[in-house]
């Protein structure tokens, strides 16, 4: 398969970090091995991806569409509009920009973009990131030839030949995070032997979660623990903390997460699909809280796919303030279950799943 060739590949995903970052890691990786080929994503108007594909190098076209809201209101009166729309406009791109093979990630703008790819018979392959697929993708998957999953059973939602088991892209700088745990403390300033509590809520950052530590402070202090606290941009001028409070440190965002991961002991996260296959590699115990506001629950899926191997902890968000403070103290006195929390995630990692995903790429490419 010659290096040179100019295939045109075009790649939909977005809505959330969730789904863009596993589409830009699959370009960059196929842009490796075909630096001639030329790249365009399709994304929903309005949403991060049309920032975040052009910071990574790439054109990007959007489309108008949203996903479907789960109570009646006037944004699902006009979705069948938008719906028409973005298959319209899939349409144009597909014709104009006539790809050799088309990629999707998820979100609502991959839909009407893959529809009309594999309904003009391009080869065309979809990236499942969660223990339970969205209504997108369970619509596309009849359509398309292959299915990149991250989770076991996935044969009740998708054709089983066309499965394959490759799990999520994850950042590269996160597969060797042990060795750089004296750089990482010295990064973020810390105690040497004082252990340290990483807390995530995700991009956009989750209410629940900052509401639960600035609840939890005096009892985290009894613990013994030093904090390094993402709260997401949303809510950063609410939580931050003025300097008063020892060992605790508030950021909006943190730009060297393979240090944050290197300096934690524990680690308290959503549990969105990305989120969940990074920590399996970092491999340290984490306490899951899942978001209940998604569609069809699923990160509460992903958690208990990891909790029923005793590979993590999780306690639901209603549970916080009655569960919190007996499991963490628990954990934080056990260093046994650390280490069996700790060894069972690992087992879980799937490190070269950039790389395979891009594999079935090239075999679509071949054909």
């Amino acid at each position: 398969m010659s290096k040179n060739k100019t295939y045109k590949i075009i790649l939909s995903g977005g809505g959330t970090g969730g789904h863009i970052y596993p589409a830009i890691a699959i370009a960059n990786e196929l842009k490796l091995r075909f630096p001639n080929a030329e790249f365009l994503f399709v994304g929903a108007k309005d949403r991060m991806e049309m920032e975040k594909v052009p910071q990574a190098g790439y054109k990007i076209k959007g489309l108008w569409i949203t996903g479907i809201q789960r109570k009646l209101t006037l944004k699902n009166l006009i979705f069948p509009f938008k719906l028409i729309n973005s298959l319209w406009n899939a349409r144009k791109i597909v014709k104009q920009f006539k790809p050799d093979v088309a990629i999707g990630t998820g979100g609502f703008a991959s839909g009407p973009l893959l529809q009309v790819a594999a309904s003009k018979g391009i080869p065309s392959l979809i990236q499942e990131q969660n223990s339970y697929p969205g209504i997108t993708n369970k619509l596309l998957s009849k359509k398309v030839q292959k299915i990149c999953v991250a989770y076991n059973d996935l044969e009740r939602f998708f054709s089983k030949d066309k499965i394959i088991k490759t799990g999520n892209p994850v950042r590269q700088d996160l597969l060797d995070i042990h060795s750089k745990r004296t750089a990482a403390i010295k990064h973020f300033n810390l105690v040497e032997d004082k252990k340290t509590l990483l807390v995530l809520g995700g991009s956009l950052g989750a209410k629940a979660i900052n509401e639960l530590l600035k609840n939890e402070l005096d009892f985290l202090q009894t613990q013994q623990v030093q904090i390094i606290w993402q709260t997401g941009k949303l809510y950063y001028d609410d939580y931050k903390i003025n300097g008063d409070i020892k060992h605790v440190q508030v950021h909006q965002f943190i730009n060297n997460m393979d240090y944050a991961y290197a300096a934690a002991d524990f680690i308290i996260s959503r549990a969105g699909a990305g989120s969940v296959s990074e920590l399996c590699i970092v491999g340290k115990p984490v306490v899951f809280v899942p978001s209940p506001y998604v569609a069809e629950d699923h990160q509460t899926k992903n958690a208990k796919a990891i909790v029923d191997v005793n590979a993590a902890l999780m306690i639901a968000q209603e549970d916080l303030e009655v569960d919190f403070k007996n499991k963490f103290s628990q954990l934080v006195a056990s260093k046994e279950k650390q280490q069996q929390l700790s060894e069972n995630i690992r087992k879980l990692a799937l490190v070269n799943a950039t790389k395979e995903i891009v594999d079935e790429v090239e075999k679509l490419l071949k054909q």
